[in-house]
């Protein structure tokens, strides 16, 4: 009786993990969109005579459409499900690549980077893809989103090392445009397996949607809007701290007296521990005691090495409080949908998320 159990159960552990699978590939291969600029970003201003500004406002400006497109995406996730997300995002990462291969002017360039590969593009990755796997997953939903989060760390092992290698071999254009083909060829068909609706997802009455479940209704229109000011903020303060170290500690560790190239590898220590953060330790932490106590953890952990990378000098040291410092900020982000499912309506995680995500993308830009 209970191999039959187990047998009527697998078609839907199948889908379930197919769709686990899918989410973590879409986001590995959409954030490519990221890197690309940072590693063309001298040989496209050499070609146009551009100062290095023109591609930074571009590379800023996919980074501030995602923001404010994570709230639509999130919007038509709670609307239409995953499906409408996931096909409008891998059309425009994969078009605006190609797009990009034919730059001609700035203003193309800041158009394709800001509208199609940001509000349209890079916005139906981490928020969307998050809180539609929490839907699949209710008894290891933590380690879902890890999982799937994990794509960005491992995204930025990957893709610097292959779009450097191929610019070096066929140029910044032609490497535009094999990797808009590979993203349209990869991420459409992941769109199809991302387009199935999760199990038991129902509809919430209407004058119940701003309601918590098992929260008095006397506090149920209250308590969303609090949580989630209170998950905005923390986002803005803990991507502040985050951003520093991504952003200079090439720079710093320059700045110490070590080859660049050195500065280069504590940054890919940095991310590879960051992905194992996110792929192990918001399962671990995040399902054993929640989504607040997992984020206080990883929050603290990041505190104190940002502190520690402040006084350490020699090379060793760096890279331990690096590979440490990435083990911290790497559960952070995964964190907050997790806790938006358990602590806000089910059936508004999608803009929840997103709006959380835009001010996470304000406080990255301050720090």
């Amino acid at each position: 009786m209970k191999f039959i159990l187990v047998m009527l159960r697998t078609p839907e552990v199948r889908q379930r993990n197919l769709v686990l699978i899918a989410s973590l590939l879409f986001m590995l291969i959409g954030t490519g969109s990221i890197y690309f600029i940072v590693v063309a970003l001298k040989q496209i201003s050499a070609e146009f005579v551009w100062p290095r500004a023109i591609p930074s406002i571009a590379y800023a400006l996919q980074y501030a459409g995602a923001g404010v497109g994570g709230i639509f995406m999130g919007w038509l996730l709670d609307r239409r499900g995953m499906m409408v997300p996931a096909f409008i995002g891998a059309s425009m990462v994969g078009l605006g690549a190609i797009l990009t291969s034919l730059v001609q002017t700035q203003w193309e360039l800041f158009f394709i980077y800001g509208v199609m590969l940001g509000f349209f593009g890079r916005s139906s990755l981490f928020a969307p893809l998050t809180a539609n796997i929490t839907r699949w997953f209710e008894h290891n939903r933590s380690l879902a989103v890890g999982i799937v989060g994990s794509g960005q760390g491992l995204a930025g092992l990957m893709w610097p090392q292959v779009f450097h290698y191929l610019i070096a071999a066929v140029g910044w254009r032609q490497t535009a445009l094999m990797y808009g083909l590979f993203a349209l060829g990869t991420m459409l068909p992941l769109a199809m397996i991302l387009r199935q609706r999760p199990p038991n997802v129902g509809t919430i009455p209407k004058g119940r949607s701003n309601h918590v479940s098992g929260s008095s209704p006397a506090r149920a229109p209250l308590m969303p809007r609090t949580v989630q000011i209170l998950l905005s903020v923390a986002s803005i303060g803990c991507c502040v701290a985050m951003s520093l170290p991504l952003a200079h500690i090439v720079s710093h560790v320059s700045d110490l007296g070590y080859n660049p190239a050195r500065g280069a590898e504590v940054l890919s220590v940095m991310l590879g521990c960051s992905a194992l953060a996110s792929f192990f330790g918001v399962g671990l932490l995040g399902g054993r005691y929640g989504g607040l106590r997992a984020i206080l953890a990883f929050s603290s952990t990041q505190a104190t090495l940002l502190f520690v990378l402040a006084f350490v000098h020699s090379l060793p040291s760096v890279f331990l409080a690096a590979a440490l410092f990435g083990l911290g900020y790497g559960g952070i982000l995964p964190c907050y949908p997790v806790i938006v499912r358990e602590l806000l309506p089910a059936a508004q995680a999608g803009r929840r998320t997103g709006l959380i995500l835009l001010c996470a993308g304000g406080g990255m830009a301050l720090g």
